[in-house]
Order: structure tokens, then sequence, then C-alpha cells
């Protein structure tokens, strides 16, 4: 089994570094690739040491300390690598130090327990034991730090699109993100345990493993040469500029006095039907309400609500008019009516917003 992890690690590495060029282009996914290459090019090497020293074989404390010694680098670089790509570069001091540190405690105490022990390296020890113990427990609450982060820059994510694009980013785009950072956590976790427990559970573990392995770096390939990286950076850098236009203006001019003006000109901007052009970004409808972004980015706070549930709203309360007065006429020609990019996502943003599908409402409405 070694070998063949060996062989999947180099040929995801390579798959990683062989990116077109397109994808440099953004330095956030750039250091993210690089990063990620790094952790599949441990884990080769990992593997590696495992076929040509026979670990397993010689005892339970000298795979645990290979893996200790290379997991946590490798989980470490792939969640940095997550991060930069979640929040488009930017990362804190403490999360890039978390692992750094996790690393160098968890090595300092097995180093510790062989100068306790006085014993060879790779030899077996009762405080060589102790101290891969107290390790694995650093590993897994670097995991868990590493997932509260991940957890809430998604959200964060889903939040800046939300407020900048006309339409609401299905889940399958971004999915892949979620379910690799659940992945990198159980995997991380339950390392330990499957080391320490039955051999019989190895085989079907190792199979999981390579398996999100694959799925991580894979999905990883696709969604960085997909067009979701350029409108996250988009929908930053306006999210950026809207903090920057509430910072430069004096926050108590944004008075119940304001946002009544606001609102009688959003008003006047929905009466003629602004709302239903396709691909409205919030800019471009600030402008077109002749406002400043960050005014209406108050407004929609003020109201609780995102600027694309704001829009997606308006244009299913129009669509449910036209199928009132035209029920004969096709759910593609009221969607592009009414704004949306296509009639399959119409149908499911339809039955979303009002649980039913445009045919049941339509059934529903003309019985009445």
């Amino acid at each position: 089994m070694q070998f063949t992890a060996i062989v999947l690690m180099v040929l995801l590495t390579l798959k990683l570094a062989l990116l077109p060029a397109r994808v440099a282009a953004y330095p956030a996914i750039n250091k993210s690739r690089w990063l990620i290459a790094s952790g599949t090019a441990i884990l080769a090497i990992h593997f590696l040491l495992q076929l040509a020293l026979d670990l397993r074989a010689k005892g339970i404390t000298q795979s645990v300390m290979l893996n200790l010694a290379m997991f946590i680098p490798c989980s470490y670089l792939c969640s940095v690598a997550m991060i930069l790509l979640q929040r488009q570069g930017r990362i804190t001091k403490m999360e890039k130090l978390v692992g750094l540190v996790t690393w160098c405690v968890s090595m300092m105490l097995i180093l510790i327990a062989c100068a306790i022990d006085n014993k060879p390296l790779l030899s077996d020890s009762h405080e060589k034991h102790v101290a891969e113990i107290a390790a694995s427990i650093c590993y897994g609450l670097m995991l868990l730090y590493y997932f509260w982060r991940h957890v809430i820059y998604m959200k964060a994510m889903r939040t800046t699109l939300q407020n900048y694009y006309d339409w609401i980013m299905e889940d399958n785009q971004l999915r892949w993100m979620q379910f690799t950072i659940l992945i990198l956590v159980s995997v991380g976790l339950t390392v330990p345990l499957i080391i320490y427990g039955t051999s019989k559970l190895l085989v079907p573990y190792g199979l999981f493993f390579f398996a999100s392995i694959f799925y991580f770096v894979d999905s990883f390939c696709s969604y960085v040469q997909s067009s979701v990286p350029r409108k996250l950076q988009e929908a930053e850098e306006s999210e950026r500029n809207v903090r920057r236009e509430t910072v430069g203006n004096d926050k108590q001019k944004i008075d119940n006095d304001t946002m009544d003006r606001v609102g009688h000109l959003i008003e006047q901007w929905l009466q003629g039907g602004g709302y239903l052009q396709n691909g409205l970004k919030m800019p471009n409808a600030a402008s077109e309400i002749n406002i400043p972004q960050y005014l209406l980015s108050a407004w929609l706070r003020q109201k609780n609500m995102k600027y694309s549930e704001w829009i997606t709203d308006l244009r299913i309360s129009e669509a449910k008019r036209i199928f009132m007065e035209h029920p004969d006429w096709s759910n593609e020609t009221v969607a592009l009516r009414c704004g949306f990019t296509d009639r399959s996502y119409f149908q499911t943003i339809f039955k979303k917003r009002t649980g039913m599908t445009p045919a049941e409402f339509i059934q529903t409405t003309h019985k009445e």
C-alpha cells in the first residue's frame, strides 16, 4: 500500500505544479497551490520512509513518531492554503503560528521523552508513549482551531458574494470547500485512533485517506480554474470599497432622515423595474438608484437582508404576478423577463423561496 501511496502523492504533487499558467495570475491561489503541493510532497516522503524503514513492523512508537512529524506540517500547510483561498491571500499571525508551534511542541515532547528514557530514538518506551499521546492531543487541538477558522471564513465568503451579485450562489459551487474542511479534520483526528487501534482498520482507513486527499486536490484544481475565484475577488474588492466609503463619511450622517431619503429613491427605482435587469451587481444598482454603494449597503443591513436575497425576492414576486396574469407563459420566458440567468436556476430558486415549483404555483393560484 505504501508504494501505491507514494505514486499517488507524487502524481497529485505534479498535477498541482503543472496547473495552467493563468492560475499564477491570482497570488492567493498560486500560494495555496504550492502549499498544498508541499503537503502532498511531505506525504510522499512519509510513505517512502514507512516503506524503506518498515516502521509499522518495528512497533507503534516508531509509526506514531513519523506520523506526527509528517502529518502535522502537512495538515498545517493544507489548512493555511485553504485560509489563503478563502481570504484572498490574507492570514493572521495567529493562524500562521498555531501550526508551527504545534509541530515544535510535539517534536520537543518526543525529544524530551527520548532524553529521559536514555534509549535510542526508534525504540519503544513508556515515556515516548506518553509524549506521543500528548503530541497527538496538540495535533487534534490544532485541527479543531483551523476548522473553527475555516467555518468563520466560509460564512464570510458567502456573505461577500451575496452582497455583490444578484444571484444566490448554489451550494455545489462551494460545497467542495466545506467537504474538504471536514475531510481534513476527520482524517487528522482519526489518525492517532487508527494507529493505536487494531490493524484491521488500516486498509479501509487507508482507502478513505487516499480517496480524501485525491478529492481535495482534484476539487482544488477544478475550483481554481473556474470563474468562482474571479467572482470572489471582484466581490471582495467591492466590499473593501464599501468599508472605505463608510469610514470616509461621517457615520452620524446615516441618520433616520438619510435612510428615509434612501428608501424613497429605492422605491422609485423599484417602480421603474430596474431590479429586473440580468447581472445587476450591487454597485450598478446603487449607481442607478443614484446613491453611494455604502448607503445601499446600510439600508439593506437595516432591513436585515443580503443584496442577492433582496433582488431575488423582488424578482420572485414579479414572477408570481406574471404567472397569475399569464399562466400560459413558459418558465424560460418568465425567467428572462424577471432577470434570472436561465430557466433551470429560476425553477430551483423559485422552489426554494416559495416551497412550490412554478407549475404547482400556477395550479394552486388558478384553483382558487
